[in-house]
C-alpha cells in the first residue's frame, strides 16, 4: 500500500481549539451575566491566561489524567474555563445537571467516581444536600452570588498564584475529554464519554455552512445549559471560530434572554422549544420592544419544535433552524436546513420541511429499521427506529458491559421512531417509549401535539398513552390554555380532526396549569402516565 506523506497522525485534541482562539482572536469578547444582573466582560486572551492558570491549579490538587472533574455550574465564563482546562490537563470534565433530583445527582457523582467538584455558590445548597452521600475529595466554589463560605476552597483564590504558562501533557485524540450522563428516563442515568477527537470534529462540523455555520463574526448565546450534552457543543465550536460568546447565567426568563439578545447583538442562539415558547409569547405581547435585527438563527432542538412555533418566529422576522441529537451522539445529529431540491416550494410546504428534524450532519449515517429488523426505504412513509453511526457517536456506555442500544457495526439505536424522505430528511414520529400503540397500530404523539399547539387557545399540549381495556392504549392530551382562553375539548377535537384518522384523536383533553418538564426542559410523559395513565379504566377528573 502506498502511504501518504501527510501529517495525518497529528492528534485532533481540544488544544487545537484552545490555542486557535488564544492566538487568532485574542481581543474577541466573552460576556457573562451574574445572578444579581451585573455583566462580566473579558477577552479570549484573558480566558486563555486564566484557563492555563486553572490547568496548573488542577495539578496542585493532584488531579491526574483520566480523573473525572465534575462541574455543578450555570452557563458562565468560568464554566468555559473548566471546559478546556480539565481536558487539557488530561482529565475528564463531567457536567452535572443542576435540576436533577438529589438521589439521581448522587448516583451520577458516585457512578463517575468524581475526584473534584466545582460548584457555583448559588448552587451550593444543592451540593450540601448530597455532600454526605458522595466521596468527592476536592470541592471548589465559584463565587457568583456572594463570597465563598467558610470551609470551602474559593475558585479565584485557587488560580490566583498559579503560573500563566501551561504545557499540556501528551494527549491522545481518543482519550476521554468529557463525560455526560443521559437523563435516565428509562432507568438509571448512563455515562457517555466524549473523546478529544469526537468533540473536535463536532466543533469543526458546527462551523460548516450547511450546519450551524458558526463563524468569527457571530455572537453566540447558548440557552441550552452547559450541563446538558455540553450545550450541544456550541461553546467548543464558538471558541474554535473565535465568535463572541454570551453566557446568560441562571436566569432564562424570556425578558432576560431578549434583553441580552438585543444588548449584545446576539446572532445565534440555541435551546429547547419550551424556553422559546416563552420567548415567542413575550414577542407577541410586546412587539417591537427588543431590537433583534442581528439575530440570524434560533437553533431549536431537544424535542420537536411545533410548526406553529417556527411560523410564529417568522412573523417577527426571526429564523428557526430545527435540529436533533442525543447525548450519545456528542450530541448533534441532524439539522433542517433547506436544500436545493426544496427550491420552489410554497410557504406551507417549506414550513413542513423546516419542521422536520432534517438531514444528517457531516460524517453521520442514518437508517431506520422496522420491528422485524428490516431496514426501511427512504420514501417518507415507512416507519422504523432510527439508527445512527459515525465518529462522534458512542460505542458503549461508561461502566456498562453490554447494552442493547448498540447493535454492532457501529450502529446505535436511538429509540426514535421516524420516517426518512427521499432527500434524507428525518421526521420523528415519536420516542419508542412515548408512541401510543392502539389496537396494534402506532399513533404519533408528536404529530398530535404539533396540531394542538397550532390552536391560538393552546400554549402547550403533551400527548401520552393511557391504558385502555379494548385497544390496549389510547392517547390523552394534557393541555395548557392560553391566558384568557377557555377552549373546550370538542373545539380542540374539531380543530385537529381534519388532519388525522378518527381513531388517532385523543380520547380526552385534560386541562392542566402546566405540563410537567424533565430536568432538560422536555415534556415529562412518565409523570403524565403515572398521574393519568389509568384514567380511562378507573375514571377520574
Amino acid at each position: 500500500m502506498l502511504q501518504s506523506l501527510m501529517s495525518d497522525d497529528h492528534p485532533l485534541t481540544l488544544a487545537l481549539l484552545f490555542e486557535r482562539a488564544a492566538t487568532q482572536f485574542p481581543d474577541n469578547e466573552l460576556v457573562s451575566r451574574f445572578p444579581d444582573g451585573s455583566i462580566h466582560r473579558y477577552t479570549y486572551a484573558d480566558f486563555a491566561r486564566r484557563t492555563r492558570k486553572l490547568a496548573n491549579a488542577l495539578a496542585t490538587l493532584g488531579i491526574e489524567p483520566g480523573d473525572r472533574v465534575a462541574t455543578l455550574c450555570w452557563n458562565e465564563h468560568r464554566h468555559l474555563e473548566l471546559y478546556f482546562a480539565v481536558p487539557l490537563s488530561g482529565a475528564v470534565v463531567h457536567t452535572l445537571n443542576a435540576r436533577l433530583h438529589r438521589d439521581e445527582l448522587t448516583y451520577i457523582v458516585n457512578d463517575a467516581a468524581d475526584s473534584a467538584l466545582f460548584v457555583h455558590s448559588s448552587l451550593l445548597d444543592a451540593f450540601e444536600e448530597i455532600r454526605d452521600r458522595v466521596s468527592v475529595e476536592h470541592v471548589i466554589v465559584i463565587p457568583d452570588d456572594g463570597p465563598t463560605p467558610e470551609g470551602y476552597r474559593d475558585y479565584e483564590e485557587l488560580i490566583a498564584d498559579e503560573p500563566e504558562q501551561f504545557e499540556p501533557p501528551p494527549l491522545d485524540e481518543r482519550q476521554a475529554s468529557g463525560m455526560c450522563h443521559t437523563s435516565g428516563t428509562t432507568g438509571r442515568p448512563k455515562g457517555v464519554l466524549y473523546s478529544h477527537r469526537s468533540t473536535t470534529l463536532l466543533a469543526l462540523m458546527s462551523c460548516m455552512t450547511d450546519t450551524v455555520g458558526m463563524h468569527e463574526r457571530d455572537c453566540m448565546l447558548p440557552v441550552v445549559p452547559m450541563y446538558h450534552a455540553n450545550a450541544w457543543g456550541f461553546p467548543y465550536a464558538a471558541t474554535y471560530a473565535g465568535a463572541k460568546q454570551v453566557f446568560p447565567g441562571r436566569d432564562l426568563s424570556a425578558e432576560s434572554l431578549l434583553g441580552l439578545f438585543a444588548d449584545e447583538g446576539v446572532t445565534l442562539t440555541g435551546g429547547v422549544p419550551t424556553v422559546f415558547l416563552d420567548v415567542l409569547r413575550a414577542l407577541d405581547e410586546r412587539p417591537g420592544e427588543w431590537d433583534l435585527s442581528a439575530m440570524r438563527s434560533l437553533v431549536i432542538g431537544g424535542s420537536a419544535a411545533p410548526p406553529s412555533q417556527i411560523a410564529g418566529f417568522d412573523r417577527h422576522g426571526l429564523h428557526v433552524t430545527h435540529a436533533w441529537g442525543m447525548t450519545e451522539m456528542n450530541p448533534l445529529g441532524s439539522i433542517a436546513n433547506l436544500k436545493r431540491a426544496h427550491d420552489g416550494l410554497d410557504e406551507a410546504d417549506t414550513l413542513e420541511v423546516r419542521a422536520r428534524q432534517g438531514h444528517a450532519q457531516p460524517l453521520i449515517e442514518f437508517r431506520h429499521v422496522a420491528e422485524d429488523g428490516v431496514v426501511q426505504p427512504w420514501d417518507g412513509v415507512a416507519l422504523g427506529e432510527l439508527q445512527v453511526r459515525g465518529p462522534t457517536i458512542a460505542r458503549a456506555y461508561y461502566g456498562v458491559d453490554r447494552a442493547d442500544d448498540f447493535v454492532g457495526d457501529g450502529w446505535f439505536r436511538t429509540g426514535d421512531i421516524v420516517t426518512i424522505d427521499e432527500h434524507g430528511s428525518i421526521l420523528i414520529a415519536d420516542r419508542a417509549r412515548d408512541v401510543v400503540k392502539s389496537g396494534g397500530e402506532w399513533i404519533s404523539s408528536v404529530a398530535l401535539e404539533n396540531a394542538l399547539m397550532a390552536h391560538p387557545g393552546v400554549v402547550e399540549a403533551a400527548v401520552f398513552a393511557a391504558e385502555d381495556e379494548r385497544w390496549g392504549e389510547r392517547p390523552l392530551a394534557a393541555v395548557v390554555h392560553a391566558p384568557g382562553s377557555s377552549v373546550e375539548a370538542e373545539e380542540l377535537r374539531e380543530f385537529i380532526a381534519p388532519q388525522f384518522l378518527r381513531w388517532w384523536l385523543p380520547a380526552e383533553f385534560i386541562p392542566v396549569d402546566s405540563v410537567p418538564k424533565t430536568s432538560t426542559g422536555k415534556f415529562d410523559k412518565v409523570a403524565l402516565r403515572e398521574r393519568y395513565g389509568r384514567r380511562l379504566i378507573e375514571g377520574g377528573e
